[in-house]
């Protein structure tokens, strides 16, 4: 394996750990806490449902680093149907979860007198599935095409190539939309909620120094809290959305290892990487994390 090859697999292989620890960690917390209570709540709810998602796309791409990268000759068109199909699956409820989440964020933080907000805000679950239920009208048209592209790519040199050729472009051009229709609309959504969230913000502070109180009260916490959040799904979802595109589209000619590796790692950044930001955006999670830290805060004093 190539030098550079092999640090980006160090990276995936880092990343894959990480990630399934946060999300794992968020998972346990929250179960603990359902049969505490016996009840939970709506944001626990979505949260959990989202790491569940997060880990099973986490072993996903870790699956498919191996077969593409350690192990090509297992890469059967069978086990890739299989691979790409339980992708598209858990994609799809890791970003349309995170994006109700911000969505969720918005309702219960931001302050707006008007009608239309108000009546969505008392409704907010009753929102959330909706966008969730409308969202799941994408994934059988990415399943379907991803089995169709995966097959007619295998057998594309048997019977009319000229019309196998061109059936392949069409399914080619589908996948493309269809993944960024699937990305592009969640983050519209999470952009107008980040927003929105500073406009409610921005009122809130005005009317804190209208009526002489500080800036630093515990409502104006939540709101930086929460747009922190929001803008670092955004971000993370960006990347994942340009990593998503390049593998689409350099999927038509032959890929190097060091290509291939390198998207796999800015691709599994965002289910990872994120799963930390919700445990630092949650009173609960990072007072159940802090125990965590102390053994290693112990030992780099130790270090020193």
């Amino acid at each position: 394996m190539k030098t550079l090859t092999l640090s980006f697999s160090i990276i995936v292989i880092t990343e894959f750990v990480l990630g399934n620890f946060a999300n794992g960690f968020i998972a346990l917390v929250n179960c603990i806490d359902w049969a505490k209570r016996k009840k939970i709540s709506s944001a626990d709810g979505i949260l959990t449902a989202l790491v569940v998602s997060r880990i099973g796309l986490l072993w996903i791409i870790l699956i498919n680093w191996y077969l593409t990268v350690l192990n090509p000759a297992l890469c059967s068109l069978k086990v890739r149907i299989i691979v790409h199909i339980a992708w598209a699956i858990s994609n799809h409820y890791n970003i349309w979860l995170a994006t109700s989440l911000s969505i969720f964020y918005l309702f219960k933080i931001a302050n707006f007198s008007s009608l239309v907000f108000l009546h969505l805000k008392w409704r907010v679950k009753h929102v959330l599935f909706m966008i969730l239920l409308g969202a799941s009208f994408f994934l059988p048209f990415q399943v379907a095409v991803v089995s169709l592209k995966d097959s007619i790519q295998r057998n594309e040199y048997g019977g009319n190539i000229t019309q196998k050729t061109k059936l392949r472009d069409i399914l080619q051009l589908s996948h493309v939309t269809l993944i960024t229709l699937a990305n592009l609309i969640p983050f519209t959504m999470s952009l107008i909620s980040f927003l929105l969230l500073i406009f409610s913000l921005w009122k809130h502070l005005k009317k804190m120094k209208c009526n002489g109180k500080g800036s630093q009260n515990p409502s104006t916490k939540v709101h930086i809290k929460a747009m922190q959040t929001v803008i670092s799904f955004l971000l993370l979802l960006a990347i994942y959305f340009l990593t998503l595109i390049s593998s689409v589209w350099s999927s038509k000619r032959q890929q190097n290892e060091q290509v291939l590796v390198l998207l796999q790692a800015f691709g599994i950044l965002q289910p990872s990487v994120h799963s930390f930001i919700l445990i630092w955006a949650n009173r609960k999670l990072t007072k159940a994390f802090l125990p965590f830290l102390w053994p290693l805060r112990c030992w780099l004093k130790e270090r020193k």
